[in-house]
């Protein structure tokens, strides 16, 4: 216990009393802090989103400046949870309420990149070259390995070599078409954050 002489104790005891006082009687900074959130939000633009970081998907709400113009980048000044989301009601945890850091990170990766077999070095590719990269590598991943029947001639249809690892920030409609899919091309490993 910390030791307090008696003098300590009874300016502390004032102070609380005075403060307590100004509150009972109306001098509560609630009015005055929730002005200066308005204030502060006035002239941004709010985005609804799904927090990218474990596979509860709590509802988070973005704020940013600026129109996309050359002269006003846009730009996330602010995030909070969401109210009106169903999964948190306007909570975050720590890492969630912590995403504006992870947007501004100067070390996030923004574009696809691709290192070469034996190569140290990463370089910059387009989304195009990425995604035209990873479609022909499972093509012929899929056309070697691909198995119709097995040895005593059950038909199975099946593509043991990929697997497929979904995000849990998805919808449910979105969740529902990538299973289809990868069930379409007869991939077996499959799994979700969200384990669903």
């Amino acid at each position: 216990m910390v030791n307090l002489t008696r003098r300590q104790f009874l300016k502390v005891t004032a102070t609380s009393l005075a403060g307590s006082s100004l509150a009972l009687m109306g001098y509560s900074p609630d009015q005055a802090i929730a002005e200066v959130r308005q204030y502060k939000l006035a002239r941004t633009t709010e985005t609804r989103n799904t927090c990218p970081y474990c596979s509860v998907g709590c509802g988070v709400l973005m704020y940013s400046l600026g129109d996309g113009a050359k002269n006003a980048k846009a730009s996330i000044i602010h995030i909070e949870g969401d109210p009106d989301h169903p999964v948190n009601r306007g909570t975050l945890c720590p890492k969630g309420a912590s995403l504006i850091d992870f947007i501004h990170s100067p070390s996030r990766l923004q574009h696809p990149e691709y290192r070469a077999p034996g190569s140290d070095q990463w370089q910059r590719i387009s989304w195009d070259d990425a995604f035209n990269r990873i479609a022909k590598l499972m093509k012929e991943d899929r056309d070697a390995n691909f198995l119709e029947t097995t040895d005593d001639g059950k038909k199975v249809n099946r593509w043991l070599t990929t697997g497929m690892l979904a995000a849990s920030a998805s919808s449910n409609e979105s969740g529902y078409l990538t299973h289809k899919v990868v069930r379409s091309l007869g991939m077996l490993a499959f799994d979700n954050q969200a384990r669903v």
